[in-house]
């Protein structure tokens, strides 16, 4: 089994990346396999290289052993290569839409947020724009036929689009979007067992039509809960939640952090998000 974190460096690590590092770490060990720390590291300035070591001291202090693979920054040419061969396929269409005209169209909105109504796939564009591009999700599971996965909590579920619409695969200013990067990197990696949180159940669909898309293996997945705030937020970086950086210097005990993840004994105004 090899399982891996992949946290960005544009924000410090909280407990909620500690705990879902220590789930990826944990199932690994003890099935005998392999924990991998991937840095995603292509936000452009959002990204800053200092804090991939910082991640990695977090890590260490926690008392998870891992083994680090190319960061992504590393794996640019993959990911153009990929983009070239969907576009070949055609199932990618450029899209100039902004945030704010997708907003105002009055989208619907599923788990990940507006469902782009495919504003640009049956029109002209400016090849002088910025452009994204999107997958035409109704062609590309017309190429791949019906599809499925398995979720280790969920069991085998369909591929269905209906509610995530065309999502971006390419960005307008930066290179490829997380769908296409993790897909590849996760194959590269020899990753066996995608964990991550909850939040990201839906964009596992994605993922699968560019594993069949590209012929690349399938590995199962395993979604955790989040750990949320007093508010009943999930912990994030934009909210200020404490980093584990903080709790390094203020003489914290990792370890003992650790065991209280792995036995759900959070501190004061953490809870643990309800199945």
């Amino acid at each position: 089994m090899i399982t891996r974190f992949a946290p960005s460096p544009n924000g410090h690590l909280h407990m909620g990346h500690a705990f879902s590092a220590i789930i990826a770490h944990d199932l690994a060990i003890k099935a005998g396999g392999q924990f991998a720390l991937r840095i995603e590291d292509i936000d452009g300035v959002r990204s800053k290289p200092e804090l991939a070591e910082e991640f990695r001291e977090d890590l260490k202090w926690l008392g998870l052993e891992f083994e680090e693979v190319a960061p992504q920054s590393g794996r640019l040419e993959n990911y153009e290569a990929a983009a070239t061969k969907l576009r070949e396929l055609g199932v990618l269409y450029p899209c100039i839409c902004s945030r704010t005209d997708i907003r105002s169209a009055d989208p619907k909105y599923g788990p990940m947020g507006a469902i782009y109504a495919g504003t640009c796939r049956a029109q002209e564009v400016d090849p002088d724009l910025p452009v994204a591009w999107r997958l035409d999700a109704a062609k590309a599971l017309a190429i791949t036929g019906p599809l499925s996965w398995h979720d280790t909590a969920a069991g085998i579920l369909p591929v269905d689009m209906t509610q995530l619409g065309d999502v971006v695969i390419w960005r307008k200013e930066e290179p490829a979007s997380y769908h296409l990067a993790a897909t590849l990197d996760d194959a590269a990696d020899g990753v066996t067992l995608v964990t991550r949180g909850f939040d990201l159940f839906h964009a596992t669909h994605v993922h699968r039509i560019l594993q069949a898309l590209m012929d690349l293996p399938v590995p199962q997945y395993h979604h955790h809960p989040l750990l949320l705030d007093e508010g009943g937020e999930k912990l994030a970086k934009r909210r200020g939640s404490a980093s584990l950086a903080d709790l390094r210097e203020a003489g914290e005990d990792g370890l003992l952090l650790a065991e209280q993840l792995r036995l759900h004994s959070f501190p004061a105004g953490i809870s643990l998000q309800k199945a």
